[in-house]
């Protein structure tokens, strides 16, 4: 397996630092507010990253912490009047509601900031007595980052070009513009912890250096594209500061998602939050719909595209239904497919393999899930083929393939016939249709077909028609869909 290292700019070979196992730590939420969409994209890149290490046989201790004090929780908290501590729980929750429902594994640890508040004090201390941070008058604690002479090393930024766009801000006591903060004193009416240098609480890089500790060096370290400047690059310099090892072998981050190819924002009015998408679309439509890029490109988020995500869900499942039901109802000939079909059947698998293994290419992969379901719909077409052992094999194998999608994607795990109706649901919700209604009408004309009464049939169905909905007699009955 090759990832793309940002450390080195380059795809390199995984190897683990220790036989067998993987640690990975990826940088969670800041617990002020409900998850957008691009926290489910970085939360399902690493979802899939361990569930492929996983697959590989891998046993992978996964780490994804939560910042639960913070500037913005604090404000947040002060705005409604409600304790700090209560606001970063209800939004931990959120968190775990809208992931849950996103089918993101949840990580093997999860810790909090505020739970080590005496480790990163220790940290502080160190680098304190390495002279790699000082204290000043009023209470801060800052990182001298001239001391720590690899700066810039994830990131590719220079001293120079970071100290022309850097500031003090009055009332500072930094001795370097680029010093960044550790500790910080607390302000009148903030949460505190007492500390060698008074009252105050964690800066936000310094969090993650205690909080990964537990697990050096990591193999993985990743988050959003976002946080490789500064957060990232200070954790490096603090860590590698204090312990004296590699912070983490590779670094892994995913790209931004735009909203109709705009950096999305709140002061634009385009801030999407999961709930607001699942308000109109199923949480796999949104899974699918973020995986069908790879990692490190950028989405952009349209509604168009959700729709189109979909038809794609939509034709999948279909292949999985007829699939099944073709191995319920068909007699079999002994006779196998012919050989360039088999050869292209056996060989699609391998592929997916080497999509995985190039860099987590999730959107390669997806091609050829549904290369796989083209090719069984393309022999369920034939009648020839259909009735064929080799028919019963493929679409035995491509159930058992079905399941691997899930484990490995978290796609295409749902009973066929359910999926389908929960989205024909879902889709007639956003039109503001009545599906009892519709039910209703379906129910008439089932009956007046029986009573061979066709004018009334035909009028139903146009009734049907007007509302968009389109009706298919079948021999196991009528189906509907929306047009």
């Amino acid at each position: 397996m090759h990832i793309f290292n940002t450390l080195c700019r380059k795809k390199e070979l995984f190897v683990p630092i220790s036989q067998g196992k993987v640690n990975i730590y990826v940088c969670g939420i800041t617990a002020y507010d409900l998850c957008h969409i691009g926290h489910a994209r970085s939360a399902l890149v690493f979802d899939v990253l361990v569930r492929h290490l996983r697959h590989m046989g891998l046993d992978v201790c996964f780490v994804r912490n939560f910042t639960d004090v913070d500037d913005k929780i604090i404000a947040r908290a002060n705005k409604e009047n409600r304790d700090w501590k209560e606001i970063a729980q209800t939004y931990i929750d959120a968190f775990h509601e809208d992931m849950d429902r996103l089918g993101v594994l949840r990580a093997d640890k999860e810790p909090r900031a505020t739970e080590y508040i005496p480790q990163i004090q220790d940290l502080c201390s160190k680098l304190i007595a390495a002279r790699q941070a000082y204290a000043t008058p009023s209470g801060d604690v800052y990182f001298r980052v001239r001391a720590y002479e690899p700066y810039g090393k994830l990131s590719g930024r220079s001293l120079d070009d970071l100290l022309a766009g850097a500031r003090v801000t009055p009332g500072e006591e930094k001795e370097d513009p680029l010093d960044f903060a550790l500790w910080k004193a607390a302000k009148p009416g903030e949460p505190f912890w007492e500390s060698p240098w008074g009252k105050g609480r964690p800066g936000w890089h310094i969090e993650c250096s205690a909080m990964s500790q537990p697990y050096l060096p990591l193999d993985i370290h990743g988050g959003g594209q976002d946080l490789v400047f500064p957060h990232h690059e200070n954790e490096i310099a603090q860590s590698e500061a204090a312990f004296q090892c590699t912070l983490a072998r590779y670094w892994i981050h995913n790209g931004f998602v735009q909203i109709n190819a705009e950096k999305m924002s709140k002061s634009l009015g385009n801030f999407k939050t999961i709930r607001d998408i699942l308000d109109n679309y199923l949480p796999e439509t949104l899974r699918f719909f973020l995986l069908n890029k790879q990692y490190r490109s950028p989405v952009d988020f349209t509604w168009e595209g959700m729709d189109e995500t979909e038809k794609a869900q939509q034709r999948a499942y279909t292949a999985l239904l007829e699939a099944r039901k073709s191995l319920a109802r068909s007699q079999w000939k002994k006779t196998p497919l012919p050989p360039e079909l088999l050869q292209e059947w056996e060989e699609l698998p391998r592929a997916f393999d080497e999509a995985m293994d190039d860099d987590i290419n999730t959107a390669q992969a997806l091609g050829h899930v549904f290369a796989q379901v083209r090719l069984v719909n393309r022999i369920l077409e034939d009648k020839a083929l259909r009735a064929s052992q080799g028919c019963q094999d493929v679409l035995t194998t491509l159930l058992k393939r079905a399941e691997q999608w899930q484990n490995r994607l978290g796609l295409f795990g749902q009973a066929p016939q359910v999926f389908l109706n929960d989205l024909r649901s879902q889709q007639a919700k956003r039109r503001h249709l009545d599906v009892t209604h519709v039910e209703d009408l379906l129910t008439q004309r089932a009956q007046a077909r029986a009573d061979k009464n066709f004018v009334l049939s035909d009028s139903l169905r146009q009734e049907l028609a007007a509302l968009g909905v389109s009706v298919r007699d079948t021999p196991e009955g009528q189906t509907w869909d929306l047009e």
